[in-house]
């Protein structure tokens, strides 16, 4: 199966002239629209008939968004600001849901006016807020999977374990909303399509039993985990995409709707930080390492690089355009810096 390796991270090799042409004061984000499309693009043909929603909290740049709308894309919202930006990207208010578990009331009033139909929840005062805000919406629960080789996990504060599954189906129709099916998510830069295998075995126990108690579920939301290319080789995304939409046929072979909430796997390989190297020192004349301190850094938008868990490749100007591998764990640390970020965005 097709792999891209390390320093095969194209999107950078783009963006490189562009970052030298510009003269920037703070961190600054460069994105290439164009390259967002294609990952777009290449991910629907490895989903098939799953209808992809981009996360927009990924990147919620209106650029962004526009493109994606002209490229028929649909999306899932986290907040009422979030929505807002896609309405007024061009959105339709039917190719957005809401797809936070926890919702401000006055965020479920906005959006369904709005024409939003569809949100998530995995608690019953969730769903009484949703019945009260949004009467006759469409609900689907989150079911809690476990998944502990992905590199940047989740905590187990969102879904719920199989045995409260069917109270919260039940729960749903009781004030009159349509609960229509479940969603999960294998959590976040999951690189083996084969960890896959597992989690929809969990899921169709749970919505075979939801069939067998007379419900009728219609919907399955496999969310994102679609990984990008950092330190490790990684499967083509049309490769990694059809594997795991293969899993998923296999279990729910008759389910009307599949959808997919990719967000990193979409927008992560189109961007690029340029940052400047403020100091570098050594702790001791005898320290092995030198500290490289940037005017980024772990609280100041360089978060996941918390335990080294997303550990990003890195150009200089010395390199000559060369993409050089992240240094080996333990090697590195973000200084703590606070810089305003701001974006510059690329297009063609």
């Amino acid at each position: 199966m097709p792999q891209a390796a390390p320093g095969a991270f194209a999107p950078v090799c783009r963006l490189v002239p562009a970052l030298a042409s510009f003269e920037v004061d703070r961190p600054s984000l460069f994105v290439d629209v164009d390259r967002v499309a294609r990952q777009y693009f290449a991910l629907k043909g490895g989903l098939g008939f799953a209808q992809i929603h981009y996360a927009v909290k990924a990147n919620p740049t209106g650029d962004i968004i526009e493109r994606l709308v002209a490229e028929g894309a649909h999306f899932d919202a986290a907040s009422r600001a979030e929505t807002e930006l896609c309405l007024s990207q061009g959105a339709e208010a039917r190719t957005i849901f809401f797809g936070n578990t926890i919702k401000k009331p006055g965020d479920i009033r906005f959006a369904h006016p709005a024409g939003v139909t569809l949100f998530a929840a995995d608690a019953a005062k969730e769903l009484e807020k949703i019945a009260e805000n949004a009467p006759g919406a469409e609900v689907y629960i989150r079911v809690l999977v476990e998944n502990t080789q992905a590199d940047w996990p989740l905590s187990c504060k969102f879904g719920r374990r199989d045995a409260m599954l069917p109270g919260l189906f039940a729960r749903a129709v009781e004030p009159g909303l349509v609960s229509v099916g479940l969603s999960f998510h294998v959590v976040s830069q999951t690189r083996a399509p084969a960890i896959w295998t597992g989690l929809p075995d969990q899921v169709a126990a749970i919505w075979r039993d939801l069939e067998a108690r007379g419900y009728a579920p219609t919907l399955l939301n496999i969310g994102g985990g679609f990984p990008v290319i950092y330190s490790a080789p990684v499967d083509s995304p049309t490769a990694h995409a059809s594997q795991v939409l293969a899993f998923v046929t296999e279990r729910f072979a008759a389910v009307a709707r599949v959808m997919a909430g990719p967000g990193r796997g979409m927008e992560a390989e189109a961007g690029a930080i340029h940052a400047e190297v403020v100091l570098v020192s050594k702790t001791s004349d005898d320290d092995t390492h030198r500290w490289v301190c940037l005017d980024i850094g772990r609280f100041s938008g360089l978060a996941e690089t918390e335990g080294e868990a997303i550990r990003h490749q890195i150009t200089t100007a010395r390199d000559e355009g060369t993409i050089l591998p992240p240094p080996p764990r333990g090697t590195a640390q973000g200084r703590r810096a606070a810089p305003t970020m701001h974006r510059e965005l690329m297009k063609s």
